[in-house]
């Protein structure tokens, strides 16, 4: 009788959970979604992490130690007249990781190794095949061509996904991801843009890096494809660049967005172990969203790491805005925001360290903002700022109890991030990144256009322009 009671409870809990989630653009909830959902919810218990300030440390640490070897060696070529292509100049962790070795192309792989925060777990396609798409069609939602972007993501096994050449691929419809894949455009340029966006449902242990992603649009929906043996109704999308829906172990890296139709990226119901970094985000109005509802009070387990992007021109606001779990946002620069940068709702833990916000408009000097909460309750929660930069009359409203990183020496180091006035050099070369010094292996096969070879000029300019 009590496994009978057992057995119920954890019916109902997994049927509570998927309740909240039933506007997941789902038509219909067959047993492979249910599934699906199901495994997911014991995926995030499995990857939340119970003392998060260690990942806050090791973050941290390493981002101060590549920043001293990045300017130290960075100081010794000032005085050469002339820069060279190959020199190293990284100063952030990640891609110091794997940036300064220039056959980096035959070790793509090595890339996986690179991550940092939460979503440091993320593989992505690791150690499986590679697979080149070589067509920027997508015409088949049903029985995707064999070559297409949408044929390699829905395949069972892991995959590290390239492409053959850069190439502007037009979604018809969101194109669903299989768990264990990595897309990674480095030494092309790959635009996702003026069609539907990317999901990342229920799956895990993915990492998308360096393409661009843009002027997404609303789908109405149809018969998608999302696995190798599964299709199913799907609803109108929202028009977001990047949606992480339940999902765990995201890495999202050097990807340059723009003027999606709702979000740039949106991660909610149950999604965790998540890392944003080294994005270059502009023209939009709500760019990022962790947790989409106030009941869903699953998303406590939401852990999210944003850091060393570049937040630029004409956005409005939400660089995050979070309900609910534990956001750390390090060493970014924020130069545009027209209402606020930070926000949130139902009480999560934002870190904010090392981060350089400079307020661009006059009616919008505060870096936060706090919604659905009286003064009395949001003063509770833990919003900390530690070791910010804020110029032009920014200012952050800090919250809780500011002193409570210090009591707790067994799980938190006390590891400073990175100094905010060096966020520049750490964020220079946020976005998508074609590689400057080409090797044979990214040549070929690529035959550059106009727009190649003026991305590559810019990216030149870079050096002696900080944009």
């Amino acid at each position: 009788m009590q496994g009978i009671r057992k057995s119920l409870f954890v019916l109902f809990f997994s049927f509570a959970w998927i309740f909240p989630a039933l506007d997941a653009n789902i038509g219909e909830w067959d047993e492979v979604w249910l599934t699906r959902a199901k495994e997911s919810l014991n995926r995030t218990l499995q990857t939340f992490e119970p003392n998060p300030e260690k990942v806050v440390s090791h973050l941290n640490k390493h981002a101060k130690l590549s920043l001293e070897v990045g300017l130290k060696s960075n100081g010794t070529r000032r005085h050469l007249l002339h820069w060279h292509p190959n020199t190293c100049t990284v100063t952030n962790p990640i891609d110091r990781c794997w940036r300064c070795n220039a056959n980096w192309a035959k070790n793509r792989f090595r890339l996986a190794d690179c991550g940092l925060g939460f979503g440091y777990k993320a593989k992505g396609g690791k150690n499986g095949k590679f697979y080149v798409v070589t067509d920027p069609s997508d015409t088949d939602l049903l029985n995707p061509r064999p070559g297409t972007l949408r044929h390699a993501v829905i395949q069972k096994e892991p995959l590290w996904i390239i492409f053959e050449r850069s190439m502007l691929i037009t979604l018809q419809q969101e194109l669903i991801m299989a768990s264990d894949k990595t897309i990674d455009g480095r030494g092309v340029r790959v635009e996702i843009a003026y069609g539907a966006g990317i999901t990342i449902q229920f799956v895990s242990n993915v990492i998308i890096h360096g393409i661009r992603i843009h002027d997404i649009v609303p789908k109405f929906g149809g018969l998608i494809r999302d696995s190798v043996d599964h299709f199913g109704f799907r609803t109108m999308s929202d028009g977001d660049g990047i949606s992480i829906f339940g999902s765990q172990n995201v890495w999202i890296d050097h990807v340059s967005m723009t003027n999606c139709a709702d979000g740039l990226i949106d991660v909610i119901q149950g999604s965790t172990g998540v890392t944003i970094s080294n994005g270059h985000f502009t023209d939009h109005n709500d760019v990022m969203l962790f947790g989409a509802s106030d009941k869903y009070t699953f998303d406590e387990k939401m852990q999210v790491t944003v850091a060393f992007n570049h937040f630029g021109k004409r956005l409005v606001q939400r660089m995050p805005r979070a309900r609910f779990g534990y956001i750390h946002v390090v060493n970014n620069d924020y130069t545009h925001w027209k209402m606020y940068a930070i926000g949130g709702s139902s009480h999560p833990t934002i870190i904010s360290q090392g981060n350089r916000f400079i307020a661009d408009h006059p009616f919008a000097k505060q870096v936060t903002k706090r919604e659905k909460a009286s003064e009395s309750e949001w003063k509770k929660w833990t919003w900390i700022s530690e070791g910010d930069l804020f110029l032009r009359g920014a200012y952050f409203v800090t919250s809780g109890d500011q002193t409570w990183l210090n009591k707790h020496p067994q799980v938190y180091d006390k590891i400073a991030a990175a100094p905010a006035k060096f966020v520049s050099e750490m964020t220079k070369f946020a976005e998508e990144l074609l590689q400057l010094y080409m090797t044979s292996e990214t040549m070929h096969g690529w035959d550059p256009d106009y727009g190649d070879l003026v991305f590559m000029l810019s990216k030149l300019h870079m050096y002696t322009v900080q944009l």
